[in-house]
């Protein structure tokens, strides 16, 4: 009975509410340690292929001989093509294709973003597969240019080359499909839409020929010149939109095809020298992330992925000894495994970090700590919501206090067992909910604005207006803050619960979105961290209270507060993303750009993230800092003084 009163009588202890930033602390310190510790080997193992079917490496490859004249041919023809009409190079693709035997078709699209028009014609062919039903393909690409812009001369030459080299074998299960994509992203973008029927007839052209359902997809990335170019290392890029990736058995078979079979090293996320230390993987591990969180289009696999089509690219980088024709019998030992396949990839893993070729983690190794990081902001807002709900005087019985009498106390029942428990340790008051409930649903709505104007208004008036956003964002707490002070001035509690209403729904927003993309979430979660720990500093009330305590926050409130608004402002995801930008000797305009590309033609959706998640509880935060400036004492009664 003792100890339900006194569990009870906790409620009201003040020490209570102190321990909720401690632990919000903790949990971030343990989430970025857990990640730290990731690349160690007790945490990380080595990859395996889970798919027994697959086979990597165990046929002999014939892509050799003759076919490298071929090659050569195609590649002349290829070059001679780059300064022609789109019509007359289309044209002459598609005749190539097609006097290997193939059935050939075209497809127009045409995209609109930031004032600028994307446009492209892409040529496919379908390869019908001599022990196949039409029921499933593979995809072979070969994009007129590389993500950087330069013409994919050998690429495109060794996807014609290997066309013709397929037609000629009888051992193909699953249909192949060829693909000369116009670029990089828009093109095969459109092609997958229109293969999958979700394509807008606007601007998009449907497929006049098709197969059966799409198993996986390889992209060649070789802009070797006219003349050629040896190759030392495969760069394998994974990336898909909005971090999707791949099944890892694809990625393993790649590495095992490259690594084991052709003698060809591998290497990931633009880390061309790698020791295998703690440093090494930790870097590669923390360029996944970013790349993952970032949600761009990484080569022309990342289009196919969200369609559950398991897909890579293999670029080649450095000087060495490899040519075209270690690059063919890689690319023909990785159709053959996939060709053995009864099913779609699907024991492997769908969610991982790399570490480097051959080492990864899986996600529930991973996932906690973006959970933790998350479950900070829940711990908050519980505590916030505890805090709001609590009496402005706390019954804090002294010695010289009386006992308290019968008609002070409640019964509680528990357990056939009744307690006596003084009233006032249960006392609740009434919340206010209208006003934080109408500011925080605001907030969010508010994000639409940036989020439809970056993605919709002209490149050229790009750089005048994210300055004027940016400035904006900077002024329009303190704005809100005024203004709210002359026409309805929120009370410490309704403060309180809009800071704890916020927190709650970044929490729940992070939590969510760490199972779909957990690198955006742990990224969005860490640079929103402070908002955890900003309070508004209110003058003391005008009765009560110790007097040294109050001279103190009566001398010095404006100038803490000031300070805590100017951390809020440095932490503004605006300024973020500007020194991210200029730390990776990027341009904002550029970002822009193809961050508005992406939500045109990709589906690209971190900037919903970024502006109706992070940025208004950014706002929200900020707002309740920067009102704690016009704050006014309030009696003991709660209401403020006129």
């Amino acid at each position: 009975m003792a100890l339900i009163s006194s569990i009870l009588a906790l409620r009201r202890d003040a020490r209570i509410l102190k321990l909720p930033p401690y632990l919000s602390a903790l949990c971030i310190i343990v989430g970025v340690v857990w990640l730290l510790v990731l690349p160690l080997n007790e945490y990380s193992r080595n990859t395996y292929v889970s798919e027994n079917a697959l086979l990597p490496g165990q046929v002999h490859t014939y892509f050799t001989g003759s076919e490298h004249n071929i090659f050569r041919a195609y590649r002349h023809e290829v070059a001679g093509l780059v300064d022609k009409p789109l019509e007359e190079k289309t044209q002459k693709l598609g005749d190539i294709l097609q006097s290997s035997g193939l059935k050939v078709a075209t497809q127009k699209y045409e995209y609109h973003s930031s004032g600028r028009t994307i446009s492209g014609q892409n040529v496919y062919a379908i390869l019908q597969g001599p022990r196949a039903d039409a029921t499933e393909a593979i995809v072979l690409i070969g994009a007129w240019t590389n993500m950087d812009g330069v013409v994919n001369h050998s690429g495109v030459a060794l996807v014609l080359t290997l066309a013709r080299y397929f037609k000629r074998w009888s051992l193909w299960s699953k249909d192949i499909i060829f693909l000369i994509a116009g670029d990089s992203t828009a093109g095969p973008q459109a092609w997958v839409d229109a293969y999958h029927d979700s394509h807008s007839p606007a601007s998009i052209e449907p497929l006049s020929i098709k197969s059966g359902a799409l198993q996986g997809a390889i992209a060649i990335d070789y802009p070797a010149g006219p003349w050629g170019h040896r190759f030392d290392k495969l760069h394998i890029v994974y990336d898909g939109v909005n971090g999707q990736l791949p099944n890892l058995d694809l990625f393993n078979t790649a590495v095992s095809i490259a690594s084991g079979q052709m003698g060809i090293s591998c290497t990931l996320q633009r880390m061309w020298k790698h020791d295998d230390s703690y440093q090494e993987r930790l870097q590669t591990m923390l360029r996944g992330m970013i790349s993952q969180g970032l949600g761009h289009a990484s080569g022309p696999h990342s289009s196919f992925i969200p369609y559950h089509v398991d897909a890579i690219t293999l670029q080649t980088v450095g000087d060495g000894w490899h040519d075209e024709m270690s690059l063919g019998r890689t690319v023909e030992s990785l159709f053959r495994s996939l060709n053995n396949l009864l099913e779609h990839l699907h024991q492997s893993f769908f969610f991982y970090l790399l570490m480097q070729a051959n080492r990864f983690v899986s996600i529930g190794t991973y996932l906690p700590s973006a959970m933790l990081i998350a479950v900070n902001f829940t711990i908050t807002s519980i505590a916030l919501w505890v805090q709001s709900g609590r009496p402005k005087q706390d019954p804090t019985p002294t010695s010289t206090d009386k006992i308290p009498s019968k008609t002070d106390m409640v019964a509680v029942k528990q357990d056939n067992m009744i307690a006596l428990i003084p009233e006032a340790s249960l006392a609740v008051i009434e919340r206010s909910l209208f006003l934080p409930l109408a500011f925080v649903s605001s907030a969010h709505f508010l994000g639409l604005a940036p989020l439809y104007i970056f993605n919709n208004i002209p490149e050229a008036v790009l750089t005048p207006a994210f300055h004027t956003i940016t400035a904006l964002t900077l002024l329009l707490p303190h704005l809100t803050a005024y203004t709210l002070s002359l026409f309805h001035r929120p009370s410490r509690q309704e403060t309180t619960l809009i800071q704890c209403l916020s927190l709650l729904l970044v929490g729940m927003f992070l939590s969510a979105l760490a199972t779909l993309n957990f690198s955006l979430s742990f990224l969005v979660g860490i640079c929103a961290a402070p908002l955890t720990f900003v309070r508004p500093i209110f003058p003391p009330p005008a009765s009560g209270g110790s007097a040294a305590s109050s001279t103190f926050v009566a001398k010095n409130r404006i100038p803490l507060s000031l300070a805590m608004s100017a951390l809020l402002s440095v932490v503004n995801p605006m300024v973020i993303i500007v020194g991210a930008t200029r730390y990776w000797g990027a341009d904002i305009v550029d970002v822009l750009v193809q961050a508005a590309e992406g939500w045109h033609v990709w589906g690209l959706w971190t900037q919903v993230v970024v502006w109706l998640v992070w940025w208004p509880a950014w706002f929200a935060g900020a707002v309740v800092v920067a009102g704690s400036v016009f704050a006014v004492p309030e009696t003991e009664t709660g209401k403020a003084k006129t």
